[in-house]
């Protein structure tokens, strides 16, 4: 069992390693592109490219893991940037509805082609198994966590 111990005790720090290189390089790639860039911005701003004309605040809330003061926090700086407009939907006072502006559109085409290229470093020498086994892998550690 002791062996067993020494063998996961650093699980947590080797995540956060992988993260932050992985962060560093997206990071990197941001800087290198002239873009004053977050990865939280990039997270939120390509949520709302992909979701489309009609996402709400709410859904980005949901479907970004990340709790509603802190998306709240980023979109608020992604409309000071001018790469949103955030406006109620007709009719429904409760909701925030999200939009790219040309500005923000424009981000995206700068951003995504490097993104892929990024997200496909990410999976090289990984044959297609490998990779579906690491995404079990990393959600049965997170599903560990959440129901503990």
């Amino acid at each position: 069992m002791l062996h067993q111990i020494d063998e996961i005790s650093g699980i947590g720090l080797h995540l956060d390693l992988v993260l932050r290189k992985v962060q560093d390089a997206y990071l990197r790639k941001f800087k290198e592109l002239g873009v004053e860039l977050t990865i939280e911005q990039w997270v939120i701003l390509y949520r709302i490219y992909q979701l489309g004309k009609d996402v709400s605040q709410s859904d980005i809330v949901k479907s970004n893991f990340r709790n509603r003061a802190t998306t709240s926090r980023v979109i608020g700086g992604l409309e000071r940037k001018g790469w949103i407009t955030k406006t109620r939907f007709k009719g429904d006072l409760k909701r925030f509805k999200l939009e790219l502006t040309l500005k923000g559109q424009d981000i995206i085409s700068k951003i995504e082609p490097h993104a892929n290229l990024l997200r496909k470093q990410a999976v090289k020498g990984l044959d297609n198994e490998e990779f579906e086994t690491f995404l079990r892998v990393l959600d049965k550690i997170g599903d560990n966590y959440e129901n503990f």
